[in-house]
C-alpha cells in the first residue's frame, strides 16, 4: 500500500494545478488537476471546488471532502453536453454560509466517457447473478470486463492521498463522503461497502437499479444480495438514496422499496439512512440540482 501512496503524491506534485478558467462558479473557485494519471484507469480531469475563503495556509482549519462522480457535470452548465449542471457551487456554498454544513471541498472526478459504465458498475455484484446473465452483461454493457474495482483503487490509492497532500482536508472516514447519480449512485454505494474505513457517507441519487439494459429483475437482485452481504456498519455510516418518477426514473421505485427494506434490516435508522421520492422529477441534472441540498445536509451536516 505504501508504494502507491508515495507514487500518487509524486504524480500530483508534477501536475499543473490551476484555476479552471473555463468554469464559471457562483461561489468559491475551482482548481483543475489536468489529466490526473493512474496505474488503474485512464487519465482524466479532476475539478476541485474550494469554498469561499479557502486558505490552504490556515493551520487551524481543515475541510471535509465530498468525492463526486461525473465531475464535468457539477459546476457550469455552459460547459456540459446537455447544458445542465448540479449547481454544486451554488447549493453547497449557500449551505456553508448558512452554517448548515461544515466547510467542505468537492472533488469532481470526470468520467472517462468510453468506460463510464464498466467503471461505475459494482463489480462484485456480478458474483450474485447467474453465469449466463453475467456473461451477457459483461459483453454488452461492460466492454468485455468490469472496471469498478480498478476505479475504486484509483480513487482510494491514488487520488485521495494526492488530494489530502495538496489541500487542507480532514482525512478520516467520518469526514469523507462520496456521491453520484444513476450509475454514479451504484458506484457510490459500492465504494462505501468496499472501503468502509475510507468513506463514511454515500449519496445515491436516482440510483440505476436495472444496471444495464431495460427494466429487469436479475441485476437488481444481484445488487440487493451484494448489499445484504456487504453494507457497512449502520452505526458509523450514512447512506442517502432517492428517485423521481418521470422518464427512466419511473423504473426505480419498485427496486428502491426493496433496497429500503434491506437497509432497515441491516440496522440503519433515520439518522444513518434516508430514502426520498420526488414525484414529478426526471433523470437529469436539473432535477438533481433542485434537491441537492437534502442529500448534502444529510451526508455532511453537523
Amino acid at each position: 500500500m505504501l508504494k502507491p501512496l508515495l507514487l500518487s503524491a509524486a504524480l500530483l506534485a508534477a501536475l499543473p494545478s490551476h484555476s479552471a478558467q473555463a468554469l464559471k462558479v457562483d461561489s468559491g473557485r475551482v482548481e483543475r488537476l489536468e489529466q490526473f494519471p493512474s496505474r488503474f484507469v485512464d487519465a482524466r480531469n479532476v475539478d476541485v471546488w474550494l469554498p469561499a475563503g479557502y486558505d490552504a495556509n490556515a493551520r487551524d482549519k481543515r475541510y471535509k471532502v465530498l468525492y463526486m462522480h461525473d465531475g464535468q457535470m457539477l459546476y457550469d452548465a455552459a460547459t456540459t453536453w446537455n447544458k445542465q449542471e448540479w449547481q454544486v457551487d451554488e447549493v453547497l456554498g449557500k449551505l456553508i454560509r448558512e452554517g448548515k454544513v461544515p466547510d467542505t471541498i468537492v472533488v469532481g472526478v470526470w468520467n472517462s466517457d468510453k468506460y463510464r459504465h464498466p467503471e461505475y458498475f459494482p463489480q462484485k455484484a456480478l458474483d450474485f447473478i447467474p453465469a449466463e446473465a453475467r456473461r451477457i452483461v459483461t459483453e454488452r454493457a461492460l466492454a468485455g470486463k468490469p472496471r469498478a474495482d480498478d476505479y475504486l483503487r484509483f480513487l482510494v490509492q491514488e487520488l485521495k492521498p494526492a488530494i489530502d497532500k495538496q489541500y487542507a482536508t480532514r482525512t478520516g472516514r467520518d469526514d469523507t463522503a462520496i456521491m453520484g447519480s444513476s450509475m454514479g449512485g451504484l458506484i457510490s454505494l459500492y465504494a462505501i461497502s468496499e472501503y468502509p474505513d475510507v468513506f463514511g457517507a454515500a449519496g445515491c441519487v436516482s440510483t440505476h437499479w436495472p444496471g444495464a439494459g431495460p427494466q429487469n429483475a436479475v441485476m437488481p437482485l444481484g445488487f440487493f444480495n451484494y448489499m445484504q452481504a456487504k453494507l457497512p456498519d449502520p452505526k458509523t455510516h450514512r447512506i442517502y438514496m432517492d428517485h423521481g418518477d418521470q422518464g427512466i426514473d419511473a423504473q426505480y421505485g419498485v427496486h428502491q422499496a426493496f433496497a429500503d427494506i434491506l437497509a432497515r434490516e441491516r440496522g440503519y435508522d433515520d439518522q444513518h439512512f434516508l430514502s426520498k421520492a420526488y414525484p414529478g422529477t426526471d433523470h437529469s441534472e436539473k432535477s438533481w440540482a433542485a434537491r441537492l441540498a437534502t442529500p448534502l445536509e444529510f451526508l455532511l451536516g453537523r
